[in-house]
């Protein structure tokens, strides 16, 4: 997994007013918290962070000055339309330490295609260690049938990551394709066949 280091700048003012300047600035407010220790107010550089958040589950390497801080991105917050980073809260780890965090489920193999795919979940959840956190699962699909799931279970784990969700969690599951409707054809007129008058009674009608 990644492992970025960032230098942070601790912050001294707080609120709205002060988050946006900081954002002007081209920087975002975040909080570093956990292990029994104060919460720390910074804001980090809003390049190198975007830049670091595109890896799954990112080691940061947050530089105070006197001390370095390991930690793990817990909640991210974005602008809902601009999709900027608005804020980020990191939780401190230490090395050697187990975590419960959510990795991405990659599919692979051949499946019926026939069937239909449905992704219900994109990630599950384990439990590693904070510096051993995976890019990604693999979930093997070969073989797969219509109308038949994989589960939490299927995923593939490395040497010592343990399962957290649901084993019965369906990740994947394949739909039958719904039989199409076959177009009824309406017989036209024979050739010659006389058609009734405009206003006249269909044949058999009763005047």
């Amino acid at each position: 997994m990644a492992e970025i280091k960032i230098a942070g700048a601790r912050r001294t003012e707080f609120g709205k007013g002060a988050s946006r300047r900081t954002r002007r600035d081209g920087l975002v407010p975040a909080v570093i918290y956990g292990h029994g220790e104060n919460p720390i107010h910074i804001s980090l550089p809003a390049r190198e962070l975007g830049i670091a958040l595109k890896s799954s589950n990112v080691l940061l390497d947050i530089d105070l000055g006197d001390h370095v801080e390991l930690t793990l991105p817990k909640s991210v917050v974005r602008h809902a339309i601009k999709g900027t980073l608005e804020h980020i809260d990191l939780i401190i780890v230490r090395r050697g330490e187990r975590v419960v965090v959510s990795v991405p489920v990659h599919t692979s193999g051949e499946f019926d295609r026939d069937g239909i795919l449905e992704h219900n979940h994109n990630s599950i959840e384990v439990e590693t260690e904070a510096t051993s956190i995976p890019n990604f699962l693999e979930l093997d699909m070969t073989g797969l049938q219509a109308g038949s799931s994989l589960y939490a279970a299927d995923v593939k784990l490395p040497a010592g990551v343990i399962l957290i969700s649901d084993p019965k969690m369906a990740v994947v599951h394949l739909s039958v394709r719904a039989a199409q409707e076959e177009p009824v054809a309406v017989a036209a007129p024979a050739e010659g066949a006389d058609a009734p008058a405009e206003g006249a009674p269909a044949e058999g009608a009763k005047s």
